[in-house]
């Protein structure tokens, strides 16, 4: 009986037959390069530290009147809709250059805001959004480090090694740790300073570890051309925005990520934009959309919505930020092995079921703090879970182009989480709630889950990788 129920047990969170299971994963992994996967790890952790800055440092910068609250929102979100942007054209780029250096140029970019706010002059509100477009980058990242690191494991592994990898989005947590108390005692600008000497140990574990084996075509003084193009681009198009040149309200942030998403394909070649007619292209945006954008939106916002719903103090909501994030990223692996095993296809219903329900249940509710956190728990969770389900499939759908892919739907994600915290903060600004937006996420994540729906059967023929790769130990990525 015993022995029974732990079949059971397994079975149900996809792990039947654990122990041969577990064989077969280690002797995988081990088949691998696993020192460029912690390099990978290493370079999206810092990129992501850098990437959300702005979050848990925006209730300080709105006290010092530095930007008006209703602003606050629009600056929390830039970063993350640059990251959406670059990675398009950073994946884009990756096709044609080696991973390794290219990451260490994203390092370098990501550094250059806490260099200029230490500077003894007070950052005017456009310099800040600039500085978050080069924020961005370390979100962009997530282009280069995921390919990067799948590239020396085989398929029957790719959902475990690319949630690993990805599981870099543990550096929210170290925003929410470090940043609030630092920003008490030394202030929010001199705090930033202390990113800088995190991307230098993530620049040292690449320039040594990091191996790049995907299969490169293309050329790379073009796609350098439309990477650049992509951030001067952007730049141009925030601050439009920011002058009311693209409409007054709000109606210049919700055009902003149509037209940064444009130009980001205005960059790339023509025989990569056949995968946008694809319909299992946008399906799987808008469920990544959903996910990661959910995780990344949230935790840019999370500390303004906790000090305004709830007067939490500044620090508290930091930490709250912390352990919030730090529940979602840790269980970004565990997504991608449950897809591993049942699919990404399968997990992704449940999972967008329930994003849908949690977010209708905090709009119907309008919990107390402690029902609040609960609620935001269970979507990080399902957040993280769904992270890593999504990306199981990437591989396995897009052979030879995981990179771009990985850059397209990336940039869907970042999308996505440019959108959370620009709607709540409309709608906390036209309703003095967040009532509005939580309901217009469970309305997004119900139609994404009828899509997935629909779609599950025809996933279901390519989305589990074939038995017999369990033993392969090359790359991934092959030439199409």
């Amino acid at each position: 009986m015993e022995r029974l129920w732990n079949w059971r047990f397994f079975f149900a969170c996809g792990l039947d037959e654990p122990r041969s299971h577990m064989r077969h994963v280690m002797k995988s992994l081990a088949g691998g390069n696993w020192k460029s996967l912690l390099a990978c790890f290493l370079y999206f952790d810092t990129g992501f530290t850098a990437w959300v800055m702005f979050g848990p440092l925006a209730p300080f910068i709105t006290k010092q009147g530095v930007i008006p609250p209703t602003k606050a929102s629009f600056l929390v979100a830039v970063p993350t809709l640059a990251a959406s942007i670059v990675r398009i054209s950073l994946g884009n780029l990756f096709q044609s250059a080696d991973g390794r250096r290219l990451a260490l140029l994203g390092i370098t970019l990501s550094a250059l805001p806490a260099f200029v706010l230490q500077l003894p002059i007070a950052p005017s509100y456009p310099l800040l959004l600039v500085l978050g477009i080069f924020l961005g980058v370390g979100g962009a990242s997530f282009a280069i480090a995921l390919p990067m690191a799948g590239s020396t494991y085989p398929p029957r592994v790719q959902g475990l090694v690319l949630g690993l990898a990805a599981a870099g989005n543990i550096g929210a947590v170290i925003d929410g740790f470090l940043f609030p108390n630092l920003a008490q005692r030394v202030g929010w600008q001199h705090a930033t300073a202390a990113v800088v000497p995190l991307l230098a140990v993530a620049a040292v574990a690449v320039f040594f570890w990091a191996e790049d084996r995907c299969a490169k075509q293309g050329s790379v003084g073009r796609a350098t051309a439309g990477f650049v193009a992509a951030i001067v681009g952007l730049i141009g198009l925030v601050l439009a925005v920011n002058a009311n040149l693209l409409g007054p309200g709000s109606t210049g942030p919700l055009l902003l990520p149509v037209l940064g998403f444009v130009l980001a394909l205005l960059v790339l070649p023509r025989k990569y934009l056949g995968v946008l007619v694809e319909r299992d292209t946008w399906v799987v945006m808008l469920v990544y959309g959903i996910t990661f954008g959910g995780f990344v939106g949230l935790t840019s916002y999370v500390s303004l919505l906790l000090t305004t719903q709830y007067a939490l103090p500044k620090v508290d909501a930091g930490y709250c930020m912390a352990a919030l994030s730090f529940t979602g990223a840790m269980l970004r692996p565990l997504g991608g092995l449950t897809a591993d095993r049942l699919s990404g296809v399968k997990v992704l219903l449940v999972l967008l079921a329930a994003i849908a329900l949690l977010n209708l249940l905090f709009a119907t509710l309008m919990p107390q703090l402690a029902g609040g956190l609960v609620l935001l728990g269970a979507l990080y969770i399902c957040f993280g879970l769904g992270n890593g389900a999504t990306f199981q499939l990437v591989p396995h759908r897009w052979r030879g182009k995981t990179g771009l892919m990985t850059g397209i739907i990336g940039a869907a994600g970042g999308i996505g989480g440019f959108y959370l915290p620009v709607v709540m903060g409309i709608a906390r600004q036209s309703t003095g709630s967040y009532q509005a937006g939580f309901v217009t996420f469970a309305v997004i994540a119900a139609m994404a889950l009828l899509l997935v729906f629909a779609l599950h059967r025809q996933w279901l023929v390519w989305a589990l990788p074939d038995k017999s790769a369990v033993g392969m130990t090359g790359p991934v990525v092959q030439p199409d």
